[in-house]
């Protein structure tokens, strides 16, 4: 396989074999409602010239961590796998030295989004947890609403020297076209060199039958400006960006976005960025 194609990957997907108990934020009768495997990523991604992936976890669970390395030693589409472990343990550390034995362990997340407390990523414990994750050369996923903005900056600010990345850009209020205090978070959180941010997402904050490229063209302008094409990864969020848009829809959103860009940018944003984030320790 070429250079140029092995560094071409979808920075943030997931793999589910439904289960209504396991999945109940799935939408009743939506296209989520069934098995999402790497033979249908492989589909998806064939006629793009992408050749990986980043699984992430869509449940927290070590049960579902431990199936996605399954799938991953299974699958050379999966490039790594973002899982969950419960940072807020006493036995965080063992569980992270047990699922790093796997290579293909990359990073953790945490649905912090769903966390009534706001501030729930600055609390103590769990920011105990998150200082455990260099040692195992581990990054973190930033699962969050703008609300909880300011917590993300103050735990990326406790560990400086943690590589961390904000999904979704941080699910702006897209349907109602709000921009503040988002772009001046966003901004904040920007100025910290250890976080990146996923151009994913955006399509489910959008209204999900009218949305446009146009409208998501703001958002993408901020995030362009606050992180710079270094700091950028392009990721799908399939199968969820279902909801709204198929796989190439999303694709095609950043791809034009970004088509003044020179080809070394591009192919940073298409890749580079995520393999060297995610992967430059494995």
């Amino acid at each position: 396989m070429a250079e140029q194609a092995t560094r071409r990957i979808d920075a943030h997907q997931h793999f589910w074999e439904y289960d209504r108990e396991q999945y109940p934020w799935i939408p009743v009768g939506s296209p989520l409602e069934r098995d999402w495997l790497p033979a249908d990523l492989a589909c998806e991604q064939s006629p793009l010239d992408l050749h990986g992936s980043i699984a992430v976890q869509a449940r927290q669970s070590l049960e579902e961590t431990r199936w996605l390395l399954g799938l991953a030693g299974e699958s050379e589409l999966i490039r790594g796998v973002v899982g969950w472990v419960d940072l807020r343990s006493d036995r965080v550390e063992a569980e992270l030295a047990d699922l790093s034995r796997n290579p293909k362990l990359v990073g953790v997340r945490h649905v912090a989004q769903d966390e009534p407390d706001d501030w729930f990523l600055s609390r103590a414990d769990f920011s105990r947890g998150v200082g455990h994750l260099q040692q195992f050369g581990l990054t973190y996923d930033l699962l969050i609403y703008p609300r909880q903005l300011s917590a993300a900056i103050e735990l990326v600010r406790q560990h400086p020297a943690q590589p961390f990345v904000l999904d979704h850009i941080a699910k702006p209020e897209i349907r109602s076209g709000s921009m503040e205090p988002w772009r001046e978070q966003i901004r904040e959180l920007a100025q910290l060199p250890n976080v990146c941010c996923k151009l994913s997402g955006m399509v489910t904050e959008a209204d999900h039958k009218s949305w446009t490229p146009d409208g998501l063209r703001p958002y993408l302008d901020v995030v362009f400006e606050a992180f710079g094409v270094e700091r950028l990864m392009w990721g799908s969020d399939w199968p969820v960006c279902l909801l709204a848009a198929r796989y190439e829809q999303v694709h095609g959103v950043v791809e034009e976005y970004t088509h003044s860009l020179s080809s070394e940018a591009r192919e940073a944003i298409f890749g580079g960025n995520a393999v060297r984030f995610y992967l430059s320790g494995s």
